[in-house]
C-alpha cells in the first residue's frame, strides 16, 4: 500500500460538492476519554456501512491516533466527522480542533521522546491519505481509508 501525506488538501476537498454519504459530526469533550467516545461512534458508523473488520481495524486506529493527537496537542473544540465516497467505498475521517495548544497535554509533556511520536506512522501504513487544513479558526485533520465490504 502506498501512503501519502498532503498537507492542506483532500482529494474531496478540490471540489466544492463532496461525493460522500456523511455519517454526522459528533462533539467531542476535549480530555483523554475522547478517543474512547470516538472508536465507539466509529464502530457503530462502521457496523451500519458494513464496513469489514480489517478495515474496520485501520479506521478505528486513525481515529484514536487523531484524536489523541488533539487532545495533547491542540487547543478545544474537538469534532469527529465521518463519510463515505458510495463509488470508492472509501472511509474519510475527519478530526477538527481548535489549533496548536501553547503546551502540550500532561501525558504528552510527561513522556520521554520514545513513548510517543510514532502516531503519524502509524496513519501513514493504514490510510491511502492524509493531512491538514487550517479553516478560520479550526485545523481539520483527516484521513481516507480504503474499505472493503
Amino acid at each position: 500500500m502506498t501512503c501519502v501525506y498532503t498537507p492542506n488538501t483532500s482529494p474531496w476537498h478540490a471540489t466544492t460538492r463532496r461525493p460522500q454519504a456523511s455519517a454526522g459530526v459528533w462533539p467531542l469533550a476535549h480530555r483523554p476519554e475522547a478517543a474512547r467516545e470516538a472508536r465507539k461512534i466509529t464502530k457503530r458508523v462502521l457496523t451500519r456501512w458494513r464496513i469489514a473488520d480489517e478495515t474496520a481495524d485501520s479506521v478505528l486506529l486513525t481515529v484514536s491516533e487523531l484524536v489523541t493527537n488533539a487532545v495533547e496537542h491542540a487547543q478545544p473544540p474537538l469534532n469527529l466527522d465521518l463519510s463515505r465516497d458510495p463509488g470508492t467505498r472509501r472511509v474519510h475521517i475527519e478530526i477538527s480542533d481548535g489549533g496548536p495548544a501553547a503546551t502540550d497535554g500532561d501525558w504528552a509533556a510527561s513522556c520521554t521522546r520514545g513513548e510517543h511520536g510514532r502516531g503519524l506512522e502509524i496513519i501513514d501504513q493504514l490510510t491511502a491519505a492524509h493531512g491538514d487544513r487550517q479553516e478560520p479558526g479550526h485545523v481539520i485533520h483527516w484521513a481516507d481509508v480504503d474499505a472493503r465490504a
